[in-house]
């Protein structure tokens, strides 16, 4: 697999595309690609991920440059930009519980319909939602998540495309990987093919589709 620049990678974005970026408050996140998205005035993206970080920071750059017009997060509380456009109606906003939107993710890519889920019953966010029943107890039909493209961030890949990701990096890469019909992942580093252990993989190489080279050391 040949690895090629960030903005070679941002070119693969078509505007209007759904787009899954992982990262937890930028940590995970593929920095190099979201700045080129940036540089070339990517619009009309439709964002998938658990946060939208904070100005200037993460996917808070996109936001910030007006490149996506809808937000399918969990939270928005540390991006006061986020929360500002979202009132002045420039940019839709659908808040997700955390763990269930990691189980709409993780549904797409396993190929499921949706998730039963017993969070949000009984409260605003069951409103005009599908409710089903299940040995007496009542759960909200989430539909599954999928992307045209996942943009994600790991330590390490070799050039196979294996993934290995860093502690936080591994809440929402490993799905996002799984749920999208292009994946493209950001390394810090490439390593020759042998060096990972099998074991030591999170993302097999068959599910990445593009790497972007590593970062350029001074």
């Amino acid at each position: 697999m040949t690895a090629f620049s960030p903005a070679a990678a941002a070119a693969l974005v078509p505007d209007g595309a759904v787009v899954m970026i992982g990262g937890f408050m930028g940590v995970g996140s593929p920095h190099r690609i979201i700045a080129a998205l940036v540089a070339r005035k990517a619009r009309g993206l439709t964002v998938i991920a658990n946060d939208t970080a904070r100005p200037g920071i993460g996917i808070g750059q996109l936001i910030g440059a007006g490149c996506v017009a809808k937000a399918i997060t969990s939270h928005i509380g540390t991006n006061p930009e986020t929360q500002r456009l979202m009132l002045a109606g420039q940019l839709a906003v659908e808040l997700v519980p955390q763990g269930t939107l990691a189980e709409r993710i993780r549904a797409g890519g396993a190929g499921l319909g949706g998730v039963l889920t017993a969070t949000g019953i009984g409260t605003l966010a069951a409103e005009g939602r599908q409710v089903v029943t299940v040995d007496g107890r009542d759960f909200l039909v989430e539909p599954a998540l999928k992307a045209d493209v996942a943009l994600v961030a790991a330590r390490s890949a070799d050039y196979a495309g294996n993934l290995v990701y860093s502690l936080t990096a591994r809440n929402f890469n490993p799905l996002m990987a799984m749920a999208a019909t292009m994946v493209v992942a950001e390394p810090n580093e490439i390593v020759p093919l042998g060096v990972l252990p099998p074991d030591a993989v999170h993302t097999p190489g068959i599910l990445i589709d593009h790497l972007v080279e590593r970062p350029q050391v001074a």
